[in-house]
């Protein structure tokens, strides 16, 4: 499933104006305005008939979650959260086992790259690192052929076919959640340069060369997700929780969009209110301005699995 945007209005409207058209072809006066009435109401009709295909455009997400992924002590069970891994992706892709899955989703001789997140204080565990490489290579890609990091994305992953994104969900001080669209941002060659606004141009990065059309499956992490902090950096034990979850989806911006009313749930059932952070307007901005995905979550389908107590959403 390809992140490719389809015809926007802006394409409608870029060609040159019609009274250029028509003075190319010698009319003039009121043959001009009919060139003109005639070309809006063809814009008008096809930007009409473009509408309702955005508006029927949906998204898949499965969210598989199992009690003894985390233990009371906060611990990970990887061997459980290697089964749930498995779980989501099956029923994502619709494969009858997970190496079929994944044989649907990487083929052998491309090189993959596993863009992961290293911040320290919830970062990607190595574990499901390698949980994912192995599944990779159980597809036929040649563990040579297979690359993770986080921060050296410009350097080591942009020459790869394809990309599986993972990482933690938590709150963030510069674009109120930290999820899968923020993930790409150390593809960027000035990471700060995406901070203003929210965070608003964080989609724009997945139109880099070196990024677009690549992503095979998007993976948010909701083990233990932090639902809020302040300040840049902003940890505190108090926000996180063991959810003992993850989302997987084909689409960045869904799979955002539901961890995003997850985290802001649980701020609301803890604080009796709903503290102010930063909000989500890049989710969004995603879908409205740069056409990445679906936010609007009465157009995502939700597929939930497993351990059900306080799910939230």
């Amino acid at each position: 499933m390809g992140n490719g945007k389809g015809v926007t209005r802006r394409d409608f409207l870029r060609g040159a104006g019609p009274a250029a058209m028509a003075a190319a072809l010698g009319l003039s006066g009121s043959s001009c305005r009919s060139a003109d009435q005639g070309a809006a109401t063809a814009t008008a009709q096809a930007t009409a008939a473009k509408l309702p295909v955005e508006a029927s455009r949906t998204a898949k997400v499965v969210l598989v979650r199992d009690a003894r992924a985390v233990a009371e002590d906060g611990s990970l069970n990887f061997r459980v959260i290697g089964s749930m891994l498995d779980q989501a992706v099956t029923a994502l892709v619709g494969a009858e086992d997970a190496t079929g899955a994944w044989r649907e989703l990487v083929k052998p001789g491309e090189l993959v790259g596993i863009k992961s997140n290293v911040w320290q204080r919830l970062r990607t565990p190595p574990e499901v690192e390698q949980l994912l490489a192995r599944s990779v290579a159980s597809a036929g890609v040649s563990p040579d052929r297979i690359r993770i990091t986080d921060r050296q994305a410009r350097q080591m992953l942009v020459d790869c076919t394809a990309f599986i994104n993972v990482r933690p969900a938590r709150s963030h001080h510069w674009s109120g959640m930290g999820g899968c669209i923020k993930n790409y941002i150390m593809f960027s060659d000035s990471p700060p340069s995406h901070h203003p606004r929210a965070c608003e141009s964080l989609s724009s990065i997945w139109d880099l060369p070196s990024v677009k059309g690549k992503t095979r499956l998007n993976i948010l992490l909701a083990l233990t997700p932090q639902f809020y902090g302040r300040g840049p950096h902003g940890y505190d034990p108090r926000y996180v929780w063991p959810y003992k979850g993850i989302f997987v989806s084909f689409d960045p911006v869904a799979v955002d969009a539901l961890g995003a009313k997850l985290l802001r749930t649980k701020r609301v059932a803890f604080f009796a209110e709903d503290r102010p952070i930063t909000p989500t307007t890049h989710i969004s901005a995603a879908e409205q301005k740069y056409g990445l995905g679906v936010a609007d979550l009465n157009r995502i389908e939700l597929v939930r699995l497993g351990w059900d107590e306080d799910m939230l959403i």
